[in-house]
């Protein structure tokens, strides 16, 4: 299976699908920079629901998440928006951890990786009435 590459740049992609997920680069805040890390984050997620709808999947998918702060004491602000974000229910496997990030005013970066499940679900639905015959099959030649 190839890979595709969302955004390719010359350092690196926004995103790479591959087997059934798509795998995005670490976000950090384009509008919100150096703002609060409410702001941050909010402007981080919509980036990723872009990047997530561009790979043909969404946040519901999210299987993973890797959340970087500058401060580990903004972790209930990060989370304030977070929260509102995300599915109840279908919430990721997260870590949250703080580091020193690339750039001043950066204080906030997520990395994502999600399912891309309609894919999943066309295989499936393919796969199905071959599934069908061979019973077919078995059934005939238990007949005979």
């Amino acid at each position: 299976m190839a890979l595709k590459r969302i955004e390719p740049g010359k350092r690196m992609s926004a995103a790479v699908i591959h087997n059934g997920m798509v795998y995005l680069a670490g976000y950090t805040p384009e509008k919100a920079l150096g703002k609060s890390v409410a702001e941050q984050t909010k402007d981080i997620l919509e980036q990723i629901d872009e990047t997530l709808k561009q790979a043909g999947t969404d946040k519901t998918n999210i299987v993973k998440a890797n959340i970087w702060l500058t401060d580990i004491k903004t972790w209930a602000e990060m989370n304030s928006v977070w929260d509102q974000w995300v599915v109840p229910g279908q919430t990721p496997a997260r870590a949250t951890v703080e580091s020193k990030l690339a750039a001043p005013g950066i204080d906030v970066e997520i990395m994502v990786e999600a399912a891309i499940v309609k894919k999943a679900r066309k295989a499936a639905k393919v796969a199905r009435p071959a599934k069908k015959s061979a019973k077919k099959a078995t059934k005939k030649a238990k007949r005979k």
